[in-house]
């Protein structure tokens, strides 16, 4: 036995119970359902292109750049367009996700490396699982489509996200996580990212890139 069931043990034992009791356990599940949810800023609760035209606004609030391409097959020439217009070499790492495997890299002369970053990275490129007009913020779930190490080691971060999978506010993107997952198989890690990294810890001064990417840019598919 674990300390971990040992614990268990211990509380089921001075509690009286075994742990699989039927009743209590439906009780349990009835009281989650029935949690009440917290409050939702109204600022969100748009949409449309109102939505979108938010979600742009607050991304560029929180001092990351945006563009819009009107389809998958734009985005890679979009990304080889800001690379250039910020005088950054024609590299890309980005990890394996379906969505960027499939477009037109190939069109572009940027040099694609794949898999996780070990730090020596300067550019990467990730898709975001949703994005929140809320806050202008990318919701990143880790894995090897897309490895957690992008949002942290490179110094420029370009994420991709479809416009389809922006929403209104945080809860709704949890909802969806947590559809696409199933119960007992959320991702190890869920990470928010808004703006680049940033901190004003010293003497308030602002400083890009403490701890992450000194930038970011979203690219918003509208197919």
């Amino acid at each position: 036995m674990s300390a971990r069931d040992d614990i268990f043990a211990n509380i089921r034992r001075s509690l009286g119970v075994k742990g699989s009791d039927t009743i209590r356990r439906q009780m349990v599940t009835e009281r989650l359902e029935r949690a009440p949810k917290g409050v939702i800023p109204e600022r969100g609760q748009v949409s449309g292109d109102e939505r979108i035209a938010l979600f742009k606004t607050m991304v560029e609030t929180s001092l990351a750049t945006v563009t819009e391409v009107a389809s998958p097959a734009e985005v890679p020439q979009s990304i080889a367009l800001f690379l250039r217009n910020h005088n950054l070499p024609a590299t890309l790492r980005m990890g394996d996700d379906p969505r960027l495997r499939a477009m037109p890299w190939s069109e572009t002369a940027l040099e694609i490396a794949h898999g996780p970053s070990e730090g020596n990275d300067l550019n990467a490129v990730s898709h975001a699982f949703g994005g929140i007009a809320e806050s202008g913020t990318l919701a990143m779930v880790s894995g090897p489509e897309n490895p957690s190490t992008l949002n942290f080691l490179p110094d420029n971060h370009i994420i991709v996200v479809s416009a389809k999978d922006i929403a209104r506010d945080y809860e709704s993107v949890w909802n969806r996580v947590r559809f696409a997952y199933g119960k007992g198989g959320m991702p190890r890690t869920v990470n928010w990212i808004t703006g680049p990294s940033r901190s004003g810890d010293i003497e308030q001064t602002l400083l890009l890139g403490a701890h992450g990417p000194r930038r970011l840019h979203v690219v918003v598919v509208r197919d």
